[in-house]
């Protein structure tokens, strides 16, 4: 594939559209499975690109952030698309246009028509402008713009295939679409300015509009007055006095009092199903690791020969940090799932717009509540849907947030050492989930004042109407994101399980975990966690060792808390029957994931209470006041690895080295002012 590809002619393409106007599904059915995410560079916003083959032309599409404007660009969407638009090298522009809105997003148009590049321009959601009575006459459009017109249907794929053909003809021809006139005397100057230096015609504009601001009024007045005329003349409405969908859906969902209702219900539905759902195959990943290719791998390389720790690191290490990453795509398929589907229907934008007059009383934006409630689940995908932020100081502020909203792994360890010690431990672990929410906004507060201040800007966005999105959109999306976690963070989670593993086992023959590497690191840790009540060196290395995932703390509690390690019997391992029973273990899960859709109430949630011997054990190294201490520590201090390598991917390495070492000292400077002060009232 790659020689015929380096064979080919190349052909790059831009596409440009207001938010919300279908790119992503245009691009999709484009593209297909070709599809790449990642960021620009420099800066955290989204970026996708992909490719195709069509004629003698292997064709790049690469899919601008969505702006209404590229005059006087304030947000990072904004700044990204213009500079990719006078910098980048590219070959075609595809304008992609929603049909209902059609006036509001030709005032677009007409900006890209100074960029002086060849253009195909596309009416996406004909079928919608259809049922609301609009017809556009794409012929007469045509002939206005002089470029190709295109109508298409972005959610079912109908009239995609034509563009392809359009973008290939216009490049050959060099179709390149009508030049506006603006005043002689901005024409006279712009001459003038072109004899200095070859630029398009819209950067000459911006150059005068800089000089003069009576000429950028006039500019904007006259592209005004063009989009306008164009719409006039190509869209025709019928009257229609019945009320639409959207309009029927949005009187309940944006009511004061049942929008926010309706919101409560459907985030429940979104968690309940995500965990209920994704749960027994998450289990299913971690038994099949667990008691089939762990025990396999290790009996293929001791029958040949290989040394115990070779055989135990491959088996256990390899294999555990592959299947560390596994049991997270489960859980992040089908929340990724349910969260494109709310928003490509529509409804997302309108959570933020229900929430923003709430949201700007502690400092953000409506659009900050979706993140943050996601964190409740798992603060991985929370962080990965801050990539829809337009501003970059406020998407940093919600991710530093997300981190101490408890997820259900800091629940399991919040109810198994909360139930050991108290008699009531509900009120402890709400207690916790409350910190956690008020370290959150005080957090968000002390960045909005110091590292990335700024005035709260008014939030004003375009609510799209209600869609019936396409599930292969939708799948292809998830299978994107799912790729690129896969690639970007589960190499590196990989990587640093392993070397927690290789920490947890040197030197060779360690007997215990005392004797290894993590013991000594522990106990060297543990003069500095001695200030807050875990000075015990089994504690602090339970504290590393849950940097990789939080519910790992109380399993490696266990394993330290044991007097020798255990090694693995394998000599009754038969694979055939165990290849067996895990393949009906499979069949059970998808069952149970299935009938799960079918029960209200969620079962993913309920904790196992058994473990009574570890909870002797570590009732045994643990007061009362100590267990609070350890229990706030876990919730402050960074959540877990997964979550530190996507704040690094969406944030930077700065950003993400600078808050987990932010978290580490919040959380021993609370836990030192809890044990030392506030605990001492109740346990002298």
């Amino acid at each position: 594939m790659s020689e015929i590809s380096s064979q080919m002619k190349k052909l790059k393409v831009a596409l440009v559209g207001n938010p919300n106007v279908g790119k992503t599904s245009i691009l999709n059915h484009l593209v297909g499975s070709n599809l790449k995410i990642g960021n620009w560079s420099g800066v955290t916003v989204e970026k996708k690109e992909g490719h195709t083959f069509f004629q003698e032309y292997e064709i790049t599409f690469i899919d601008l952030p969505g702006v209404y404007t590229l005059q006087n660009p304030s947000s990072e969407d904004e700044k990204v698309t213009l500079n990719f638009l006078l910098n980048e090298d590219y070959d075609v522009i595809l304008n992609i246009v929603e049909t209902p809105k059609l006036e509001r997003d030709l005032f677009l148009t007409v900006q890209l028509l100074d960029f002086e590049k060849p253009l195909v321009l596309v009416l996406n959601m004909v079928d919608e402008a259809e049922k609301m009575g609009i017809k556009v006459d794409e012929i007469r459009l045509s002939e206005l713009l002089r470029t190709k017109v295109i109508k298409t249907v972005g959610r079912t794929g109908e009239g995609v295939k034509e563009i392809l053909p359009a973008v290939v003809e216009v490049f050959e021809k060099n179709i390149k679409p009508i030049n506006i006139e603006y005043s002689r005397e901005i024409e006279e100057k712009v001459k003038r300015v072109r004899e200095n230096f070859s630029k398009p015609k819209w950067l000459c504009l911006e150059v005068l509009s800089e000089k003069d601001p009576d000429v950028e009024k006039t500019i904007k007045e006259k592209r005004l007055m063009v989009s306008q005329g164009i719409a006039k003349e190509v869209a025709y409405k019928k009257l229609l006095p019945r009320q639409n969908i959207t309009e029927i859906l949005d009187s309940l969902l944006l009511h004061p009092v049942f929008g926010n209702i309706c919101f409560i219900f459907i985030m429940y539905c979104f968690f309940k199903v995500s965990f209920d759902f994704s749960s027994p195959f998450i289990e299913w990943i971690d038994g099949f690791i667990e008691n089939f290719l762990t025990p396999l791998t290790l009996k293929i390389l001791k029958s040949s020969g290989a040394p115990d720790f070779i055989g135990s690191f491959f088996s256990s290490a390899v294999i555990g940090g592959v299947g560390i990453v596994l049991t997270f795509l489960p859980l992040i398929f089908t929340m990724y799932f349910l969260l494109t589907l709310l928003e490509t229907s529509g409804y997302l934008p309108r959570v933020a717009f229900l929430m923003d007059r709430f949201t700007h009383k502690i400092g953000l934006h409506g659009q900050s509540v979706i993140p943050l409630v996601l964190g409740f689940g798992c603060n991985v995908p929370a962080v990965i849907a801050t990539r829809t932020f337009q501003d970059t100081k406020d998407k940093l502020i919600v991710m530093s947030m997300i981190p101490f909203i408890s997820c259900p792994a800091r629940l399991v360890v919040f109810s198994f050492i909360a139930m050991t010690f108290f008699e009531k431990p509900a009120i402890l672990i709400f207690f916790l989930y409350f910190t956690g929410i008020v370290l959150a906004i005080l957090t968000s507060f002390v960045l909005r004042k110091t590292l990335y201040k700024k005035k709260l800007s008014h939030f004003v966005m375009d609510l799209p109407p209600y869609r019936i999105p396409s599930f292969k959109v939708l799948f292809n999306i998830v299978k994107v994101h799912i790729k690129d976690f896969i690639y970007k963070a589960g190499t590196v989670i990989f990587l640093v399980s392993v070397g927690m593993w290789l920490l947890l086992n040197l030197p060779p023959g360690a007997k215990n975990i005392e004797e290894s590497y993590a013991g000594k690191v522990g106990k060297v840790l543990s003069y500095a966690f001695k200030p807050i009540g875990l000075g015990d060196w089994k504690i602090s290395t339970s504290i590393i060792s849950g940097f990789l995932a939080r519910e790992a703390i109380l399993s490696n509690m266990g394993v330290i808390l044991a007097e020798a390690r255990k090694s693995r019997d394998i000599k009754n391992f038969n694979w055939r029957t165990a290849l067996k029973e895990e393949i009906k273990d499979l069949g059970r899960a998808i069952q149970d994931a299935f009938f799960s859709l079918f029960h209200f109430l969620p079962s993913a949630f309920e904790v196992s209470l058994e473990k009574s011997s570890l909870k002797e054990k570590i009732s045994q190294i643990m007061t009362r006041k100590q267990a609070i201490s350890f229990l706030l520590f876990v919730l402050i201090y960074n959540s877990c690895l997964a979550t530190v390598v996507m704040m690094w991917r969406e944030g930077g390495r700065n950003f993400a080295l600078g808050f987990l070492v932010y978290s580490f000292f919040l959380a021993w400077i609370i836990c030192f002012l809890s044990y030392n002060f506030l605990l001492a009232w109740f346990y002298p």
